[in-house]
């Protein structure tokens, strides 16, 4: 990290926040070359009386260490005197405050926090800063409190301003420090980072087990593995530190962390704002585990301890979206605050759960008024709540809409705007469809829910394109296999934009055009996962085998091995998902369990209650869990097995078979195994992607089953078609758009700096207060467009069509025509 960093976690615009808001504005100027990490409103809480507080600013700087600024927007007559630490206000919202104190207690606080890791105790500096914006140093000398014993170390408001933002580092460096110590090393430095995120505690203790086994063995590999500290991810850092002041859209690949990222917010939300009600909502039942877990390890990691998850926590909720009988789902509580009674699945005339799920949200829509009692709604795996266009209520998705529906309006200015906050990706949809624009979800009147960002510059919409969880050569052959790259008839799936494929996180080679040979690279994920480096065989694998009795005949002996001599516990370390149908995997359960028990291996099945467990447990001590794919969603091991690959082969064109097959490739933390019997041209494809290779090379069809839209420049085009015409406040940046109609549109106040819109039919479109600076608009058709306050700077319009087009106040400079 080179440039200072800067995330600001809230912003609400209220009147409260402007001092503190002035003071974060100097800290970015003053720090925005520096190697650091600054927030506005870390969201470590620590108790400060009745209540729980946060550190106003904490800025993590690579030569000055820890530092937090304890803002107070007070004038110099709001305070009548100061006795100690204490300090005595007037005409103030507080009676009194101490707010060095705080400061202090901020520091120790991250200070314990940093404790976790040896070889940050003795090195980090850190200081406690008060910051008063609203008084001078010769106001504050006036009522001589410079010379109390107790004076503390302050930023006035002559340090905030622009003439002396030169000085404002000196002045931090001349404060003395609370706890000494040196300039960190690049490896400190990236420790530190990776702390304040989270991610150290998310790695399980390395194990002295592999101690017991052959070297290298598979349990050595994983733990050396896991001694390895994650590098810090901004975007990722970004997304689960941010509170945002309406809907939010988390799309994110297999392994980019969407549902930490989701656990964390809601945890901070919930500490910062203990009233507030929030739930979060899923599909699996499987994922109680996983989400309750994640929720209790985020509270303690952000309240020092003292806090952690309770089902008792009435402002707190998990939620699977259905419910059962003694466990009150979304729907099910939503049903009862309407008086309406709830439905069962025998109720419903649809087959598939997420159909059945859609059709009584439809009904509880049609018969109750749904309360608005929530402050934000969580929803991961978002994907999974989708329907087809003929289940739609309104034209809306149904469990969506309920959702929105039981949410309180968070922003005055924009009602609409309410806390829905959901993770997706479209290769995960069991069911899958062609897109899912803001239009699908929530009809043509709220199509410009995502557009732009919300206040304080917070996302609406984040695409998140890095896998953590799964290695770089497993992570290539599943999403070559889903797409059908190799396939002898032509891929299955197209992207259309350049931009979509980088949200993925490929680097693209050749035009996107039918019949062209494009080349497929993803630059960074070989660093991503420290097992790409230590295991040195393959870590993915296809066997096929003549009889499914000789495929599980190798399953048992292939587990014998990983628990007997790689070192790998049953329970956690190594997953079986059976592919095919909901028909075809509850015929093959029993053949399975069969199978494995004769071979002296424990085996769980999530969903059945057995012994003393609950149904909602996804794994079992001593077990080595066996799941379909609907179960095994959201879960992950470090070996999988996926078996009867050929009950997909047999239907290889269909798309959520493919979908089903990429899910289960990408629970693997390390290594997954294929296999089924008989011999397929889906095998083929497997083999193809399974040679070494950097890069995935293949001709794009003429036509494909699948288009997906990730990226706003795709949802623009595709809500275009539909008839969308508000597209106000996207960013468009860099968009590669030659020749694209866009007649009459919305683009007020939208960003398309460098973007390519050469021969572009832009008549009568709206461009107001739009930076256009360094667009190609060559040829571009803006007949009546409007371009007033405009910044064209060195904008391309060589024979650009600009008759009757309103250009006034538009910025010209160095425009070419």
């Amino acid at each position: 990290m080179g440039k200072g960093q800067f995330i600001t976690t809230e912003f609400t615009g209220n009147g409260g926040e402007r001092g503190e808001f002035r003071v974060w504005e100097r800290v970015q100027e003053a720090f925005g070359e520096r190697s650091c990490l600054a927030y506005w409103r870390y969201p470590l809480f620590s108790p400060q009386g009745k209540h729980r507080k946060e550190p106003d600013i904490l800025i993590l700087d690579r030569q000055l260490g820890i530092i937090v600024i304890e803002v107070k927007s007070l004038r110099i007559h709001q305070i009548a005197q100061i006795t100690g630490h204490r300090w005595h206000y007037q005409g103030f919202y507080q009676k009194t405050g101490s707010p060095y104190q705080q400061a202090e207690q901020q520091v120790w606080a991250i200070l314990r926090l940093c404790e976790r890791e040896p070889g940050l105790t003795s090195c980090l500096m850190s200081r406690a800063i008060v910051a008063l914006p609203y008084i001078t140093q010769e106001q504050w000398h006036e009522k001589q409190f410079d010379r109390l014993i107790s004076a503390p170390p302050i930023l006035f408001e002559n340090h905030l301003r622009l003439t002396a933002i030169a000085q404002f580092c000196d002045r931090v460096k001349k404060i003395s420090p609370l706890t000494p110590g040196t300039s960190l090393s690049q490896q400190q430095w990236q420790l530190l980072l990776s702390l304040m995120s989270g991610t150290p505690i998310f790695q399980p203790n390395p194990s002295s087990r592999w101690r017991l086994y052959p070297s290298p063995s598979r349990a050595e590999i994983l733990a050396e593995a896991r001694q390895q500290f994650s590098q810090l991810d901004l975007a990722q850092e970004t997304l689960a530190k941010t509170i945002p002041p309406g809907v939010q859209r988390i799309r994110g690949i297999a392994g980019s962390g969407k549902t930490v990222i989701l656990c964390q917010k809601a945890a901070h939300m919930h500490l910062k704002h203990p009233d507030w009600k929030i739930a979060i909502v899923f599909f699996s039942r499987s994922l109680y585990q996983t989400i309750t877990e994640q929720l209790d390890r985020w509270l303690r990691h952000f309240s020092d301890g003292q806090v952690g998850y309770s089902s008792r926590d009435r402002n707190l909720r998990v939620f699977h979206g259905w419910g059962a009988k003694g466990q009150p789902g979304f729907y099910r509580f939503l049903c009862r605050l309407s008086g309406v009674s709830p439905r069962t699945v025998a109720d419903t005339l649809q087959s598939a759960p997420h159909e059945a799920l859609s059709e009584v949200c439809i009904d509880l829509l049609h018969r109750g008024k749904i309360p608005q009692i929530f402050d934000a709604v969580f929803m991961d795996e978002g994907q999974d709540f989708l329907v087809k266009d003929s289940m739609k209520f309104e034209q809306k998705q149904p469990f969506y809409w309920l959702a929105y529906q039981s949410l309180h309006s968070c922003n005055p200015l924009h009602p609409e705007q309410r806390r829905l906050i959901w993770t997706m990706d479209e290769y995960q949809h069991l069911d899958p469809q062609q897109m899912t624009t803001v239009i699908d979800l929530f009809g043509a009147k709220l199509g410009h829910l995502l557009n732009g960002v919300h206040l304080g510059n917070i996302a609406k919409t984040e695409i998140l394109c890095k896998s953590y969880r799964t290695p770089a050569q497993v992570l290539r052959v599943a999403y070559g296999i889903v797409m059908g790259i190799f396939r002898p008839q032509g891929c299955l799936t197209q992207l259309c934009q350049k931009s979509d494929w980088q949200a993925l996180g490929f680097e693209v080679e050749g035009e996107l055009l039918p019949g062209n040979s494009i080349a497929l690279t993803r630059p960074f994920d070989t660093d991503l996962n420290p097992v790409s480096q230590l295991a040195s065989g393959a870590l993915i694998e296809f066997h096929s085998y003549e009889s499914r009795q000789e495929d599980l005949a190798n399953l048992g002996d292939l587990l014998r091995q990983n628990l007997r001599q790689d070192g790998l516990k049953p329970s956690r370390d190594i997953l079986v998902i059976l592919l095919g149908t909901r028909i075809q995997t509850r015929q093959l359960e029993p053949m399975v369990v069969e199978a494995l028990l004769r071979q002296d291996i424990d085996v769980y099945l999530p969903g059945q209650k057995q012994d003393s467990g609950s149904k909602n447990e996804f794994w079992r001590d001593g077990c080595v869990t066996v799941s379909s794919i609907e179960k095994a969603k959201g879960n992950e091991a470090d070996m999988v097995y996926a078996i009867a690959l050929d009950r997909i082969a047999q239907d290889e064109s269909n798309l959520s078979l493919r979908n089903h097959l990429f899910i289960a490739l990408t629970r693997t933390r390390a290594w997954v195994t294929i296999s089924g019997v008989g011999n397929y041209s889906l095998y083929q494809e497997f083999h193809q992607l399974l040679k070494p290779q950097n890069s995935l090379t293949f001709t794009l069809p003429q036509q494909s089953q699948r288009s997906l839209s990730i990226t706003d420049i795709s949802e623009v085009i595709d809500r275009y078609t539909a008839g969308d015409r508000n597209f106000q406040g996207m960013n468009l940046k860099g968009a590669q758009l030659p020749g694209i109609n866009l007649s009459q549109a919305n683009f007020i106040r939208t960003e398309f700096q460098q973007a390519n819109l050469e021969n572009a039919q832009l008549q009568g479109t709206k461009f107001i207060f739009a930076n256009l600076s360094q667009t190609n608009l060559r040829g571009a058709n803006l007949r009546q467009a409007k371009l007033m306050g405009a910044n064209l700077s060195e904008a391309q319009l060589e024979g650009a069509d600009l008759t009757h087009a309103d250009l006034s106040d538009a910025n010209l400079d160095g425009a070419q025509f």
